[in-house]
């Protein structure tokens, strides 16, 4: 370095933040103090930014060497076989919206298969390639409906792993005890202290771990320190009753019944009313009934109804929200939440003995028939009550499509939720003979997967009818994704017949011929793929 360089660069500033600053404006526009303006400026900063490093560096005092992370725990299931491993990165590699929002071809969607992968690899108990985490963990945070599967396939060693990325966080809040261990069950301490001291989402998961093996010692802790509670945390922890409730919880929740908070109120009254032998349910039952009666003076034995005139405070306490919504009047409010929180056991005694189909058989006078069968299908869904749920669903080839009681496609698909599997097959293949797919798309949501025979057969059956009528084609996109992912892959045989471009009517979409061929290809691919999968993660016999 020259002398003048020298002198010039001891002139300059020590602070750095001006260097950079003066670096970033340009010399011309800010000169450091101690510099002259001029061609030498731009040499005098670089200069004086290098002796400012060199000072910098030597005037930093060594650190202790950070400690080192303790390895990775063990995973002692077994590792996957080459072939499925192989299978899972090709899963992972691909990415949502390959296809955009064109035509998707006859490729399958990788990404939407993944979900049963892991719960096939799940139910097999195998453990995840190391390798493979870092893409798992980031497709579990790019959707959260993976992240249950993912996670459990993944083991303790995606948790070791996410402390080290904060992107991968989620991991530990979705894991109980990721963030924290929940103490053993007989570590009465530790349980104690966790609850007096603990973060939130901890005291949740400990919640949850007790309650699934030990209600009656999670709800003694909860009761402890219900009062000092905040209202928003007082009902998320009641919330975690549901698991394993039972009449035990009754005295606890009639107490919540007088909690300051509205929502708090009406999760204990929601809670009380799914025990069916509780005090609350008798009291539904009682305002219930006084609505409900059988006029036997009619030609036809008739239902009537006078709904209540006036929603008093023991009813507010009881969890009925005295406020109607907008366009709903008060009186048919009321009657549907006495209706819906009354045991439906009770019915058949208050209404002449009889089963739940012939109640529900039974005209209402005056208009009130919507309103009651609609509160009768909460209930039911809310008890499971099967027998109700058979009653209100009718015959699937009712021609008012579901039968009396069901309101609406949602309220058919939640009745339906309250039948065994194979009921529940038969009941949507015998609707989807008689009204077609699409009033069926919510139904086929709430089948077990992979299809039961019944309604594999009859999804296939619809979609070649409304092939061979030239039907417009991508009306029928979301059965089709459905069909991919829930057929069972034993069906592509029967689809072979489908894959040619058909002969277009005189009536049918312009070339909506080769987009059924196109679905059906891809269909089958998909079928074929799955079915490789499962054989792919079935161990050879020794």
């Amino acid at each position: 370095m020259s002398r003048t360089t020298t002198t010039v660069g001891a002139s300059l500033p020590d602070s750095w933040e001006e260097l950079v600053t003066a670096a970033l404006l340009g010399t011309d526009r800010r000169t450091p103090a101690g510099s002259a303006p001029g061609p030498g400026a731009p040499s005098a900063l670089l200069d004086a930014a290098a002796v400012a490093t060199v000072r910098r560096r030597a005037g930093l005092r060594p650190a202790r060497a950070a400690e080192r992370p303790r390895p990775a725990p063990a995973d002692p299931r077994p590792p996957l076989p080459s072939a499925a491993a192989r299978r899972l990165t090709m899963l992972l590699a691909d990415r949502p919206g390959a296809f955009g929002g064109g035509r998707r071809g006859t490729a399958p969607d990788l990404m939407e298969l993944l979900p049963q992968w892991l719960a096939a690899a799940n139910a097999r108990g195998f453990a995840a390639p190391p390798a493979a985490l870092p893409a798992l963990l980031d497709a579990a945070r790019g959707r959260t409906d993976l992240r249950p599967a993912a996670l459990r396939f993944a083991g303790p060693r995606a948790l070791w792993l996410a402390r080290f990325n904060p992107d991968w966080r989620f991991a530990l809040r979705s894991t109980p005890g990721g963030g924290t261990s929940v103490p053993r069950l007989h570590d009465t301490e530790g349980i104690r202290r966790l609850w007096q001291e603990g973060l939130f989402a901890e005291r949740v998961a400990l919640l949850t771990a007790l309650r699934s093996r030990r209600p009656a010692t999670a709800r003694e802790l909860l009761s402890a320190s219900w009062a000092t509670e905040r209202a928003e945390d007082r009902l998320m922890f009641l919330d975690s009753l549901r698991t394993g409730l039972g009449p035990d919880d009754e005295p606890f929740l009639e107490q919540a019944l007088a909690d300051r908070s509205r929502n708090v109120r009406a999760t204990a009254a929601e809670l009380l009313s799914a025990l069916p032998g509780s005090a609350l349910a008798e009291r539904m039952a009682v305002r219930a009934g006084a609505c409900v009666a059988v006029d036997r003076t009619r030609d036809t034995p008739t239902i009537v109804v006078e709904a209540p005139h006036e929603c008093d405070a023991a009813m507010e306490r009881d969890g009925v929200v005295a406020r109607a919504p907008a366009g709903r009047g008060e009186r048919s409010w009321w009657l549907g939440q006495l209706v819906e929180a009354a045991p439906l056991g009770s019915w058949s005694r208050r209404l002449g003995g009889r089963t739940p189909r012939e109640i529900v058989a039974l005209p209402v006078a005056d208009d009130w028939q919507g309103e009651l069968h609609a509160a009768w299908c909460r209930a039911a869904v809310r008890q499971r009550d099967a027998a109700w749920s058979r009653a209100l669903l009718g015959e699937p080839s009712a021609p008012e499509a579901g039968g009396p009681g069901a309101v609406s496609l949602a309220e058919r698909a939640k009745l339906l939720g309250t039948l065994d599997a194979a009921e529940r097959a038969e009941w949507v293949a015998g609707f989807i003979e008689t009204h077609g797919l699409s009033e069926a798309f919510q139904l086929l949501g709430v089948c077990a997967v992979p299809w039961a025979a019944p309604v594999g057969r009859a999804v296939v059956d619809a979609l070649n009818i409304a092939r061979d009528a030239g039907s417009y084609p991508w009306s029928f996109s979301g059965v089709m994704g459905l069909a991919e992912r829930c057929l069972d892959p034993s069906e592509a045989g029967r689809l072979d017949a489908l894959l040619a471009v058909p002969d277009e009517p005189e009536n049918a979409s312009p070339g909506a011929g080769g987009y059924w061929s196109e679905a059906f290809q891809r269909l089958v691919t998909t079928l074929r793929l799955r079915a490789a999968m499962l054989t792919e993660l079935t161990p050879a016999a020794p």
